[in-house]
């Protein structure tokens, strides 16, 4: 049964990428009696289905119990209703079924991919019911998971990435709810009981906060009888608050963080745009001529294949409920630090300044709206967008229009948005790495 079932499922896995879902995705949406909001795509010729719930309990809402949110989502899989981790896992496997939970800042959410023929289905989809509406959190459950947590935080102490982008995030965020670790800090894991993950869960994951997403092969009726299942369990409560703004720094930061290491990781940002936000596709393409454009990017051409100060340098936008970060990042050897900074800080300031030239605007499009369709082209990917659509409520039509906001993107409005959102007065400045001055603000 079990071979049967992986043959069937490399068999799909292969259609799969032989079959790329349709450009223009038709997404349906309705909400529930619980206050549930759904996002369905119907998608033919696989039988299988992807399904996400997403809720408003990333780690911007740990509060201060830094790391509860993560912990939290751990923890559903170890035990539920009354099966244990290995007869979940075994449930799944069975029938050929992935199961996974994540969690980011905004975000935690729990996902399914599993065939569509009835019993196989059935039983999948009973599985993560009990998971989504009645994890154990028990106390031995909780214990090795809290302790391979503090194993992990440990470890991450001598990695060099993970500490800078750390102290990155503190330095743009500060107390904000986006300015701490969603993984937590060891002193306040170390302070956590499983009262507080069950705390945690009772509050956040209940229908009136829950985003549920399905595409595959299901008719609207099968759908909706789904999503009745994965909800109906779950206490109606309510929406959290919504998160506060992000306060904007008010002048330029510079942090070196000593490390022995041979390279200096580089992190030089400010928070920069958000979900919603109407300079967002000025800014994206503008970036991806910056440095988010690999090869082709100012910042690889002006650190990399000019003077050969990093193996790579690049930009990005992560945009998110409120400000995410803007970050400009590379890695270099710990004596060309100085010279790298000032390599990146004069490329960015110039970018600002000058805005791209049309031939750099036109290479761009082209780049982004080309390869566009591959980025939704398996039912799995294309519920990531349809849940981030979903998630922060955007426009039902937008990776329909995509391509075409892409194209309405003059030079013109990247310098303005660039000039109006980034300012290089007010970037804050991370170095880690081996040799260098103190901290200074």
């Amino acid at each position: 049964m079990r071979i049967r079932l992986l043959s069937f499922m490399l068999a799909a896995w292969l259609a799969a990428f032989c079959n790329p879902a349709q450009a223009a995705a038709k997404i349906e949406h309705w909400q529930t009696p619980q206050g549930s909001r759904v996002y369905y795509v119907h998608t033919e010729g696989l039988p299988m289905v992807d399904i996400q719930v997403a809720f408003d309990a990333g780690s911007a809402r740990d509060g201060r119990q830094f790391g509860l949110s993560a912990l939290t989502s751990a923890l559903l899989d170890t035990g539920a209703g009354q099966w244990n981790a290995d007869q979940i896992a075994q449930r799944f496997e069975s029938v050929g079924a992935q199961f996974g939970a994540s969690v980011s800042i905004d975000m935690a959410s729990v996902s399914l991919r599993t065939l569509t023929d009835k019993p196989l289905f059935d039983k999948a989809l009973e599985t993560m019911q009990v998971i989504l509406t009645s994890p154990s959190f028990n106390e031995a459950d909780f214990q090795r998971e809290k302790n391979r947590t503090l194993a992990g935080l440990k470890q991450q102490e001598e990695s060099p990435a993970e500490l800078a982008g750390i102290a990155y995030y503190k330095a743009l965020y500060g107390d904000h709810p986006y300015g701490h670790p969603t993984s937590g800090e060891i002193v306040t894991v170390s302070g956590f009981e499983a009262a507080d993950l069950r705390s945690f869960y009772q509050k956040y994951y209940v229908a009136a906060n829950a985003v549920v997403v399905i595409v595959g092969d299901l008719s609207r009726q099968q759908a909706e009888h789904t999503v009745e299942t994965l909800v109906s369990g779950l206490p109606v409560g309510q929406k959290p608050e919504p998160l506060p703004e992000v306060v904007m720094p008010v002048k330029a930061g510079k942090q070196h963080i000593d490390f022995p290491s041979t390279q200096t990781h580089v992190l030089v940002g400010m928070p920069g745009t958000y979900r919603k936000d109407p300079d967002y596709f000025a800014l994206y393409v503008g970036n991806h001529i910056l440095g988010g454009g690999g090869l082709v990017s100012k910042l690889f051409e002006e650190v990399r294949e000019k003077r050969g100060l990093a193996y790579s340098a690049g930009s990005s936008f992560a945009p998110m409920f409120r400000k995410g970060p803007f970050t400009v990042s590379l890695q270099t050897r710990n004596d060309q630090t100085g010279q790298a900074l000032e390599v990146l800080n004069k490329t960015l300031a110039d970018f600002i300044a000058q805005g791209p030239t049309e031939a750099e605007l036109i290479a761009a499009k082209k780049n982004i709206t080309g390869g566009f369709a591959m980025r939704f082209d398996t039912n799995k990917k294309l519920a990531s967008y349809v849940s981030m659509i979903g998630f922060y409520e955007m426009p039902l039509d937008y990776l329909d229009t995509f391509e075409q906001n892409v194209e309405k993107v003059t030079a013109a409005s990247i310098k303005d948005a660039f000039k109006r959102r980034i300012d290089p007065q007010l970037m804050q400045t991370i170095t880690l790495g081996g040799s260098g001055n103190k901290s200074e603000k």
